[in-house]
């Protein structure tokens, strides 16, 4: 879904719009934030804040006048992948459940195999990018470490073989479940 709402410049607790790398002090970023919206696989509409970091040589950042009352066009978009976006420290773009600390697996279509999900985000200016979202396997395990029973009433004869026909399918995405923030830092 491409909203292309008006993108907003973030500040940290102290109000800095503009950070200083911590890994290389020539270096800085923005943090950016987009609330999106739109209906998920069972009807009900969500709205969630994305954000992104804009990364840029300190001097040119501070070129940009960039205040909490810059705003971009596009969208954040979500990218989702079998593979790591960042050769080190390749655990940052796990895609996580929330704070439960499970890392969401889907299945490789390539392969067949079970395997950890990674995702980042990116702005585009253009708003025509899509998500590339995988659907995770695992939500049992989640809903598990999240407390919650999805068996709130006994399961029928029919409802029973319904689930056994599923068992190998794969599971759709529970987008309430995972964090959209990201790390602060970056490497260079």
């Amino acid at each position: 879904m491409a909203n292309n709402a008006n993108i907003k410049v973030v500040a940290d607790e102290q109000g800095n719009v503009i950070r200083v790398s911590p890994n290389n002090p020539e270096w800085g970023f923005v943090r950016i934030q987009q609330q999106r919206g739109g209906w998920n696989s069972k009807g009900f509409f969500n709205k969630k804040n994305r954000s992104h970091l804009l990364k840029a040589e300190l001097t040119d950042l501070n070129e940009m006048d960039i205040t909490v009352d810059t705003t971009y066009s596009g969208n954040i978009v979500i990218k989702e992948s079998f593979e790591p976006f960042r050769k080190e420290n390749s655990e940052k773009d796990l895609k996580m459940a929330g704070d439960t600390g499970i890392i969401c697996k889907g299945v490789d279509p390539e392969t067949g195999e079970v395997r950890d999900i990674y995702r980042t985000t990116e702005y585009d200016q253009t708003g025509m990018v899509e998500d590339v979202l995988i659907p995770h396997v695992n939500g049992d395990e989640i809903r598990e470490a999240n407390g919650s029973n999805s068996m709130e009433k006994p399961l029928s004869q029919s409802d029973l073989k319904d689930l056994s026909k599923k068992k190998d399918k794969v599971e759709e995405k529970v987008e309430e479940e995972v964090v959209e923030m990201e790390e602060e830092t970056f490497e260079l």
